[in-house]
């Protein structure tokens, strides 16, 4: 098989933006990707994957990504004629762009394919429009199905669906989940603010994180109450910003500078998965998704050296460690809350302070993902680095079809050098 990789990767700071554009975020994040791939400009870039999910609800539908790309195009900056893909899928939206430049290259189409994800989720002085930008994760056509599944699902879980004021449908969905997987594996309140507050702690060493502040558990469980078991310590802010990351082939890498080609990571697997309407205890599609991506990098679990995972809340980090198979099923709380997660852990998840401290500009996020895994694996990552860390993983979800996310996204990426 043709292998592709990763030579340029890069983030802006996640934070609430109200002065930045989505075409200035555009602009951030391609000028960013082209300088760590060691690019002049992007004349060699044959086709592009833009992500967005909320620019419809301000104003812009359709041809988000080309009209952001504009004035780039006018300045000679990307290249003219260039096809540009629209790419949405709640927030697993950034992993189906980098999935599908992945395929561009290995389908021989192209030598050097873009996937940039850029999203403005705070709206000032405006709850209503910025609400609005999240209601697509959800059927919208038929809502009284969802509804009747999780009022049905609550009274299973023994906390009843409630939908409140201040907070999305989602994290009462998440709340759910949290309060059945306390109910029959006896997790704690206790163990998910332990995740939490490891989070925060790792983000206050990023320099591209929206929260910058260290968290006890006690101050994560002091905090104020979303949706019990859940604080707002425990859930990703809104946000703004951009990512983007440049995939190109083996015979495109070969005609770069040594220290390019010093700093590509290889794409080991790219897997995405859809959800369903699921049983409270049937695995969810991230499991599948994380089966497949072992099976195409030819590894299992305990081949993976550090990973990124979706902790829309804190209880994910819990219920992912156990789908992609680092512990057992049912031992997500105790494993997180040992430290086995933590930077000095076995397996540090979230290193980049994760969706609740990096923060989760919903397009975007998938490939920030991509990005903070680049930087550990090329050395790059300051005060949070780890120890010559050779494979990562990426989980990423997005949208809500019951308890399954509506889509999920799980890759794997190797350091060669």
């Amino acid at each position: 098989m043709t292998e592709a990789y990763i030579v340029g990767a890069f983030s802006t700071r996640f934070s609430k933006w109200p002065d930045k554009s989505h075409k200035d975020l555009t602009r951030e994040a391609y000028e960013g990707v082209l300088a760590d791939a060691g690019l002049g400009d992007g004349a060699d870039i044959e086709f592009a994957w833009f992500s967005n999910c909320a620019m419809w609800a301000q104003g812009q539908g359709s041809i988000r990504g080309q009209v952001c790309f504009t004035p780039l195009v006018r300045e000679g900056r990307f290249p003219e004629r260039v096809p540009l893909v629209n790419v949405e899928g709640g927030c697993a939206s950034a992993s189906m762009a980098l999935h599908g430049a992945w395929k561009d290259v290995l389908a021989g189409q192209s030598r050097l394919s873009l996937a940039i994800g850029v999203e403005k989720t705070y709206v000032p002085d405006d709850p209503e429009a910025q609400m609005a930008g999240f209601q697509g994760g959800i059927d919208c056509l038929d809502p009284d199905e969802w509804r009747a599944y999780y009022r049905a699902a609550g009274e299973r879980a023994g906390k009843p669906f409630d939908e409140g004021p201040g907070r999305t449908v989602f994290m009462d969905t998440y709340a759910m989940q949290a309060s059945h997987h306390m109910k029959t594996y006896g997790t704690t309140q206790a163990q998910i603010a332990a995740g939490a507050a490891k989070n925060h702690c790792n983000g206050a060493l990023n320099p591209l994180s929206q929260y910058k502040f260290q968290l006890t558990p006690e101050a994560v469980l002091e905090d104020r109450e979303v949706s019990y078991p859940l604080t707002r310590s425990m859930c990703a802010p809104i946000g703004d910003g951009a990512a983007a990351v440049l995939v190109a082939s083996a015979d495109y890498l070969k005609g770069q500078p040594r220290a390019v080609r010093d700093r590509a990571i290889r794409i080991a697997a790219s897997v995405l998965t859809g959800g369903k309407y699921r049983k409270l205890d049937e695995p969810g599609l991230s499991r599948l998704a994380g089966q497949k991506a072992y099976a195409m990098a030819g590894i299992g679990p305990d081949g993976i050296d550090l990973a990124e995972v979706h902790d829309a809340t804190s209880f994910c980090e819990i219920y992912q460690a156990e789908m992609l198979g680092f512990c057992a099923q049912g031992q997500g709380g105790p494993y997180v809350a040992s430290g086995a997660t933590a930077l000095d852990g076995e397996l540090p998840i979230n290193t980049s302070g994760g969706l609740v401290s990096k923060g989760h500009p919903v397009g975007a996020t998938g490939l920030s993902m991509i990005f903070e895994l680049a930087a550990q694996l090329r050395g790059e990552a300051g005060p949070r680095q780890l120890r010559e860390p050779r494979v990562a993983l990426a989980e990423n979800g997005g949208g809500v079809m019951g308890f399954d996310e509506a889509a999920c996204g799980v890759t794997i990426l190797e350091r060669t050098h």
